[in-house]
Formats: C-alpha cells, sequence, structure tokens
C-alpha cells in the first residue's frame, strides 16, 4: 500500500477491509463518470431543492464570460487567473478528492484556477478583496479558485458574490504550517442567482483557520465547507450568519474531519427567516479519526423564525472513533421571539417594530463582531437592517 500526500485519502485507504463507513467515510475520485448523478435521495442531497439548481449538479453546460474577478492585490501578494500546467497542479491542493459530480466536473473541465498566493512569513495588514460579479443568470458557469497561505504567514481574504450568476464552484485553501488565516466568502447575490459551491481547507501543524459564510442573497445558496488536518496543534474556527427570505433555499454543511491529534475546531452558524417558503439548512458533521487523540470541537446552530411560513432545518452529527480526546459536543436550536425580552424593552418605552429590531440585531452581533473586519462588520449590519425592512418591520408599521 502506497499513502499519498493527502492525509484524509490515507485515513480513508488504511480502514480495516469489512470495515461499515458512513456518510462521514466518503471515498472520492477525480474522475466525473464515478459519480452519479444525485436524486435528492442521498443523505448529502436530501434537503437541496434539485430542481432549481439549474442542472449545475448533473450536467449543465459551463459557459463564459458572465461572471467577472477583479482584486485589490497588497504587497507581496500574487493573485492571476492561471491556466495550463499551474492551474493542473492546483487540483487537490487542499487535499481534496470529490466525492461528489460537480465538484469533480469543475476540477476535471475548468480550463483555469483564479490563485492568491501568500508567501511564507508574509503579514498581510489589509483584506484581500476578491469581488466575483454576475451579470447573467441564464449562463450556467463553474469556477475554481485556490487560496494558498505559506508557513507563518498571515492574511484576510475576502471572496464577495455579487450580481446574477448561475455559478458551480470549488475554492481550496492551504494554510501552511504556523499560519493564522481568515478566508470570508460573502453570498449576496441578487434573487435570481444560483450558487453551488464547495470550499476545502487543510490546516498546517499549529496553523490556524477561520472560515466565515455569510449568505443573504440568491434564489438557491448551497455550501459545503470542510477542514481536514495536516498536522497536530491546527486549530480551525468556522463561523456563519445567513438571513432567507421568501422563497430562499439557503444550506450550509460543513464538515470538520480531524484526521490529526490536538486540534481543535469550533463552529458557530446563526440563521434567520421571514417570508413565505423561506428554507434554511444547516448540517454539521464531525469526524474524530482513530488517530485524532487529544482534540477539541464544539459546534453550535441557532436560527431565529421571524414569521410564519418559514422552515429551518438543523442536523448536527458527531462521529468519534477514539475515547482519548479532550472534549467534543454540539448544540441546535431553532425558535421565534423571545417574549421575555420583548416585554422587557416595551415595558421601557420601546415600540415593537423597534424592540423586535433591537432583538434580532443583539442575536447577530456577537457573531458579527469576530469577523475582524470593521467596513464588513459595518455594511453586514446594515444588511441586516435592510432584510428586516423587507418584512418583519414593514408588517408592523
Amino acid at each position: 500500500m502506497t499513502l499519498t500526500d493527502n492525509p484524509v485519502a490515507d485515513a480513508i485507504e488504511t480502514t480495516a477491509p469489512g470495515t461499515v463507513l458512513s456518510h462521514l467515510h466518503p471515498v472520492g475520485s477525480f474522475e466525473v463518470a464515478d459519480h452519479e448523478v444525485p436524486t435528492g435521495r442521498e443523505e448529502i442531497w436530501r434537503f437541496t431543492p434539485l430542481k432549481r439548481l439549474r442542472g449545475l449538479h448533473s450536467d449543465a453546460g459551463y459557459g463564459a464570460g458572465a461572471t467577472s474577478s477583479t482584486w485589490n492585490t497588497p504587497d507581496g501578494v500574487r493573485i492571476a487567473s492561471v491556466d495550463g500546467d499551474e492551474a493542473r497542479g492546483l487540483r487537490g491542493v487542499s487535499g481534496l478528492v470529490p466525492n461528489n459530480r460537480f465538484v469533480a466536473r469543475v476540477l476535471a473541465e475548468v480550463p483555469s484556477t483564479l490563485l492568491v498566493d501568500v508567501p511564507a512569513e508574509l503579514e498581510v495588514t489589509e483584506p484581500i478583496v476578491v469581488d466575483l460579479t454576475g451579470s447573467d443568470a441564464s449562463v450556467t458557469e463553474a469556477g475554481h479558485v485556490a487560496l494558498r497561505f505559506g508557513a507563518h504567514s498571515r492574511a484576510v481574504v475576502v471572496l464577495n458574490h455579487v450580481g446574477h450568476a448561475a455559478l458551480a464552484q470549488v475554492v481550496e485553501v492551504k494554510v501552511g504550517d504556523g499560519a493564522q488565516v481568515s478566508v470570508i466568502s460573502l453570498q449576496d447575490w441578487d434573487d435570481d442567482s444560483v450558487h453551488l459551491t464547495h470550499h476545502e481547507a487543510t490546516v498546517g501543524r499549529d496553523a490556524s483557520y477561520r472560515h466565515v459564510a455569510i449568505s443573504f442573497g440568491g434564489s438557491v445558496v448551497r455550501m459545503d465547507s470542510n477542514v481536514s488536518y495536516a498536522g497536530p496543534g491546527g486549530a480551525a474556527e468556522l463561523l456563519g450568519l445567513y438571513f432567507a427570505d421568501e422563497g430562499q433555499h439557503i444550506e450550509h454543511r460543513l464538515f470538520a474531519d480531524h484526521t490529526a491529534p490536538k486540534t481543535k475546531s469550533h463552529v458557530v452558524y446563526k440563521g434567520a427567516l421571514q417570508g413565505q417558503g423561506a428554507h434554511t439548512v444547516w448540517v454539521g458533521n464531525v469526524l474524530i479519526r482513530k488517530v485524532a487523540e487529544g482534540i477539541e470541537t464544539f459546534e453550535e446552530n441557532r436560527n431565529l423564525v421571524l414569521t410564519d411560513g418559514c422552515r429551518a432545518d438543523s442536523v448536527p452529527n458527531l462521529e468519534i472513533e477514539t475515547g482519548e480526546i479532550e472534549g467534543a459536543g454540539h448544540a441546535s436550536a431553532t425558535g421565534r421571539f423571545d417574549d421575555e425580552q420583548l416585554f422587557y424593552l416595551r415595558s421601557r418605552g420601546i415600540d415593537e417594530p423597534e424592540a423586535r429590531r433591537l432583538v434580532v440585531h443583539g442575536f447577530f452581533n456577537d457573531l458579527i463582531r469576530k469577523i475582524g473586519v470593521p467596513s464588513l462588520q459595518e455594511k453586514l449590519m446594515a444588511t441586516v437592517e435592510l432584510e428586516l425592512a423587507k418584512n418583519v418591520l414593514k408588517d408592523l408599521d
């Protein structure tokens, strides 16, 4: 048996014959033909409205030119659209081995890769902002983004998705040993957009990785955010916030795969829903492999239902293969406005629309403050205000 540079693939390959594997043990392949078109009956697709994905999950043609990319380039950072051998060499840079058809198709069929390369030891003092702007949601497209951070580097990358698009996307993140990295993905699409995206990260020895997923816009947005570890001591913080309106489907799936000892993962996602047919899905998967002794993990999801006619699905999963861990747990809750909070505010002369606004702001505020980019934090609070004005506060005027 030959081991690879991919700890996840090695862990799968060395599983004893006859072992019953759960859906947290995917067997991947780069060959598109090895992946069947999902039907919706599969565990990883059972919540997703496949008919609304415009074929991005199956065999939609990949057009070009409807989504453009622009960025700032801080000193010492290389950002470029690369193709040929360089692009092919970045396929799987995160340790990713596709376990579904759309990811395999993107890696096999997209000719170029948007590369953000931060050299070792470099400390980038300003956020690296990549704007991906769609102009035509009738054109199905695909894209591959590779974010590579050298050992002991420090950087924040913001992927800002706006406009009209139907996009299948794979984002790969390689965090070098000792690096401290934040990747923020903002989905602020127009209402006709569909976004199917997979984020995969590998975290080096004693490195720190923060991934922030923010989803407000789009007709359908589904993001898979995975993390594994290339050495002991790595820490991952996975944060998310989302706000679904009438008819929107917003789905976040996470997988923290503890493939090395003394690693950490901490997950906090918060969402709000309003309007008829608003649907959110959060699935948090954590796998603690036999080699992952001394790890710590905790995942939390909170949903605030603002009006009737909404649905929030929240599914935490924890699979433990070793008893030698520091701690593991999860929490999930979905509920309406806290009547006691509203009563307290109204008893002090605050009218009901303002009281509800303050409760929602308080619900999101602590999470938004953790993002660490002041300009983005201000934008998000303003966006929450706009979302509330669409429905909850308008109905109370």
